[in-house]
């Protein structure tokens, strides 16, 4: 019994596809005695006819303006356009040779991953990890554009200076102002053979020790009694003098501190500026500016002197003798 086809009504899996509805999907290939269907035809950009793939070529389907494409191909290359005129500019690329301004630092800093930052006091650039003005020792620096500064001798002889005028004013008000120049010599001899004696020694250091102050906490064996001394040009203190006593353990800059304290010293050495606000401390048994991180103990023995002087610029060794 032959088989019915199925009815419009039933569900199919498939559509039937007409001829004209495959003929519209691609097109036949125009060379001669071809004309097969290809879905994905080629178009010739020379005659613009469209082929299939073994006709693909201008030599295969033997174009009727073969080289048409080229040729519009090269004049379009050959004839400059208005975008053209412009030469192409190279990529601005960073090269540079800025290192960090710190001598042991081979950073290369102003660049996309490292920036450099300024230092306003001494007018250098460094990286992040000497940005700060102690990691580059800043104070030891001079600026850059700026006028030389006095040298170390220049220094040395300015604090020397210093000092001779402290002695003389002190030595004046001891004297007096209207005495004789040989009562004066007859005096300072007089004095000096006194204090050079061990019973005048040993009434000074007592005399120091009975009027010492200081902070009571310091133990009795650790405490150092000096004779601290301001110059007239850094006090506003009636009698800038004064006898106390510190912890040998302390540090120069700690004693300071505390004697421009007592004394009524202006201190401005923890604000930064230059040499010329800053105040140091000299020892005159041994003929030396103090530097602030030395241990009292070290260089200071009990009945010493010590004197605060400003601007007299960085420890200078021997200084008495330079």
């Amino acid at each position: 019994m032959a088989s019915q086809p199925p009815s419009d009504s039933e569900p199919q899996s498939f559509t039937t596809m007409s001829v004209g509805d495959v003929e519209a999907i691609g097109a036949h290939c125009q060379m001669a005695f071809c004309h097969q269907l290809d879905f994905l035809p080629f178009r010739c950009e020379s005659c613009k006819g469209k082929f299939c793939l073994d006709h693909r070529s201008e030599t295969a389907h033997s174009c009727p303006q073969a080289g048409a494409w080229a040729r519009r191909l090269r004049e379009a290359s050959s004839t400059p356009s208005s975008d053209s005129t412009t030469p192409t500019q190279k990529p601005n690329i960073l090269t540079h040779e800025q290192q960090c301004s710190s001598p042991s630092c081979k950073t290369l800093i102003d660049t996309p991953l490292v920036p450099g930052i300024h230092c306003t006091n001494c007018n250098r650039r460094y990286c992040l990890k000497h940005r700060l003005r102690e990691d580059h020792e800043c104070d030891k620096l001079m600026p850059l554009g700026a006028r030389p500064g006095p040298s170390q001798k220049e220094r040395g002889l300015a604090a020397l200076e210093k000092l001779r005028a402290w002695g003389a004013g002190k030595k004046a008000a001891a004297t007096g102002a209207g005495a004789a120049a040989k009562a004066k010599a007859s005096a300072s001899s007089s004095a000096s053979r006194n204090s050079n004696s061990p019973a005048a020694r040993a009434a000074a250091l007592n005399n120091i020790k009975r009027t010492a102050k200081g902070d009571s906490k310091v133990p009795a064996e650790k405490r150092v009694y000096v004779h601290v001394e301001a110059s007239a040009d850094t006090t506003t203190a009636k009698f800038p003098t004064g006898n106390f006593f510190y912890s040998a353990e302390w540090s120069v800059g700690r004693v300071l501190d505390i004697a421009a304290k007592a004394l009524q010293v202006e201190n401005v050495n923890n604000r930064g500026g230059g040499e010329e606000e800053r105040l140091r401390v000299f020892h005159v048994e041994g003929g030396r500016l103090l530097d602030f991180s030395e241990k009292l103990g070290a260089a200071v023995q009990t009945g010493n002197t010590i004197v605060l002087l400003r601007g007299v610029g960085p420890p200078v060794p021997d200084l008495i003798e330079a």
